[in-house]
């Protein structure tokens, strides 16, 4: 965030976050209904060695599993996504979560974030949009959705004359093309729901979820074009 909207303070934990997603590579975008299906998946991404999570505002059950998962998970890297309304920034932060994650770029949304104190990643999927967000003071965003506004070579575009820029790319990321999107530069992390899938998580299969986080972490490991 800029020095314009937040403090040195704020500004230095902010980065503390982002660095902690750029350490971690891969965020689980994570859908459950209710407290007992966000603690299996947050214990199944930490026993795959994956102890981060974005769990997101798609159900009415989303809030109640965060506050349980920043209870029983404090060291889990916990984030909200899918916030669109500063009405939900404000519950994400109630409930606990480190960072919020949105699909588009609100000046309301990105200022209420700011004003809690919290990092945020709006979502762009233009250079317009990318624009918007560096007048708000983020050069952190979510390229959404990823594979079909143009994948690893949009944000090779895209990075050309946004170079203080760092993109999350969302949607339509797999195990298939993870390297090919962590290969770039200007990629901080990747957010992907194969690990965390809602048949998975409905059914229970925490151990599926587990050995596929596990899978993510060995790919996101391996040294670039390996």
């Amino acid at each position: 965030m800029s020095a314009k909207s937040s403090s040195p303070a704020q500004a230095g934990h902010d980065l503390d976050v982002l660095e902690e997603l750029g350490r971690a590579r891969v965020v689980p975008v994570v859908v459950v209904d209710d407290e007992t299906q966000g603690l299996g998946v947050a214990k199944a991404l930490s026993d795959g060695g994956l102890p981060v999570a974005e769990v997101t505002f798609r159900t009415a059950g989303a809030r109640a599993a965060i506050a349980a998962i920043a209870a029983e998970h404090p060291d889990l890297l916990l984030g909200a996504g899918t916030v669109v309304t500063p009405q939900q920034v404000d519950e994400a932060v109630a409930a606990g979560a480190k960072y919020l994650v949105s699909p588009g770029t609100s000046a309301s949304v990105v200022r209420a974030a700011q004003a809690a104190g919290i990092p945020i990643l709006p979502g762009v999927a233009s250079a317009s949009d990318i624009m918007a967000a560096l007048d708000l003071g983020v050069t952190t965003v979510k390229l959404f959705p990823a594979g079909v506004v143009g994948g690893p070579a949009a944000i090779k575009a895209l990075s050309a004359p946004f170079g203080q820029v760092r993109f999350v790319p969302t949607g339509g990321v797999s195990a298939a093309n993870l390297p090919e999107y962590l290969g770039l530069p200007s990629v901080l992390a990747v957010g992907g729901s194969w690990m965390v899938e809602k048949k998975l998580v409905v059914a229970g299969d925490f151990a599926e979820i587990t050995r596929r986080t596990a899978e993510a972490v060995s790919i996101a490991a391996r040294p670039e074009g390996a």
